[in-house]
């Protein structure tokens, strides 16, 4: 952007016209974006430079917002689910779980332990799936394509477990209040063992691609770096809370769908730089994938779903022949049973962080108030401060491992 095109008022023009009084030096105003390759995804930085010297920034969403809240508003919680798919669309099931276990929490349904355990199961591999993008992509924007398109083919085996589970791949809709609509296959499970018995010496690899690579420690050490204080104080929380030394996940924290029946570490930093967000990320890829073997060793027997017909689709074999399930399947599609008149919060830890929904219920078919808690959203508001003072180079690695999402940064 041209200074001229700045209106006088514009903070920015008065700090250049100071500094040009000050020693005659000039600075310069640099569109990061909305549209720029190294922003990943729809959103602005308007950067103020000495050089190659940042020196301030201004940061603008809002070039996706699609109003997902007041959409909800106006549709049955069924329908609220397929919005959530576009929020961090990088880990589509952890974003539907959530909104299953709001819902299911208004409703005070208790869900089969069988059920839980195939949650974390799929919750766990889209934390695997949105990691796997988050540090391969810190690799090419630091130069090295290599590791990226060596892990991608496995963030495609993901995809096809969700396909064989639900039908679907990058937004998954998976789910039903209550549980799954259907039992998983035997392919889904040998799909999932096969994927555990590969994966681990491929991430291997990629480790050693980046972790002790001169030019990757020399690119993200001590670069984009925020403080505990300061992260807490952004309210930060995921892997970029932890890669500052905060020991804080929502799965320990708050426990749901069975976690503490685990053993899992939660991997934590010291300095809150580029290169301790990249290894905490891989870091927690083991523990998703030690998550996921237990899960599968000790499954529960019993049903997929809770018995809950007023609020969960029959099969549709049923409808076809039964006159009360074509009733159920009509009244709950359409929106005709309500939800009772309360006030929740559901937490849980997303690819990011902290996804929360804050649901309020009048008694209609509808949300009254439906509020969607997007951890991106709330920690890009510390990027300008964390890339003052570094150069152009650093800002585009610090946003990559922030791996702020557009779609959850504008709901």
């Amino acid at each position: 952007m041209s200074d001229l095109l700045l209106p006088p008022e514009h903070r920015y023009a008065k700090l250049i016209e100071a500094r040009l009084k000050e020693d005659g030096t000039e600075l310069s105003i640099l569109n990061l974006g909305p549209t720029h390759p190294a922003t990943h995804g729809i959103f602005q930085n308007i950067l103020l430079m000495d050089g190659e010297k940042i020196i301030d920034g201004e940061g603008t969403v809002g070039y996706i917002h699609r109003a997902f809240e007041k959409i909800a508003e106006n549709r049955p919680f069924y329908q609220v689910n397929v919005l959530t798919d576009r929020l961090n669309y990088c880990s589509s099931p952890i974003n539907n779980t959530g909104w299953w276990m709001t819902v299911e929490k208004a409703l005070g349904i208790e869900i089969p332990k069988r059920v839980q355990y195939l949650r974390v199961i799929i919750m766990e591999l889209a934390r695997i799936a949105d990691h796997i993008i988050c540090s391969s992509v810190m690799g090419v924007d630091t130069g090295a394509l290599t590791g990226f398109l060596y892990v991608f083919q496995y963030r495609e085996k993901i995809y096809e477990i969700y396909e064989e589970i639900c039908g679907a791949r990058l937004t998954t809709n998976m789910g039903r209040i209550g549980g799954f609509e259907r039992e998983w296959s035997p392919a889904a499970f040998r799909k999932i063992d096969e994927f555990l018995a590969e994966f681990p010496a491929i991430w291997k690899e990629f480790e050693g691609l980046l972790e002790r690579n001169r030019i990757f420690m020399d690119r993200t050490i001590g670069v984009g770096g925020i403080t505990a204080e300061k992260a807490i104080s952004y309210g930060f929380t995921g892997p970029n809370l932890r890669a500052a030394g905060v020991d804080y996940d929502i799965r320990v924290m708050q426990p749901y769908c069975s976690y503490e029946d685990f053993e899992f570490d939660i991997p934590v930093g010291q300095n809150g730089d580029c290169y301790d967000r990249f290894t905490v990320r891989n870091a927690e890829v083991w523990e998703s994938l030690k998550i996921i073997r237990q899960a599968l060793d000790k499954m529960p027997e019993g049903p997929y779903h809770a018995d809950v017909p007023e609020y969960y689709l029959p099969p549709k074999e049923d409808v076809y022949q039964n006159m009360e399930a074509l009733i159920y399947h009509f009244k709950i599609v359409m929106g005709e049973i309500p939800v009772p008149n309360t006030e929740v919060y559901q937490p849980v830890e997303g690819g990011n962080g902290e996804l929360g929904y804050y649901l309020i219920t009048n008694g209609s078919r509808t949300p009254y108030r439906l509020h969607f808690r997007r951890p991106c959203f709330i920690y890009y508001q510390a990027y300008n401060d964390m890339v003052q003072g570094q150069m152009l180079s650093d800002a585009i690695i610090t946003l990559s491992s922030m791996n702020v999402i557009a779609g959850e940064l504008d709901a």
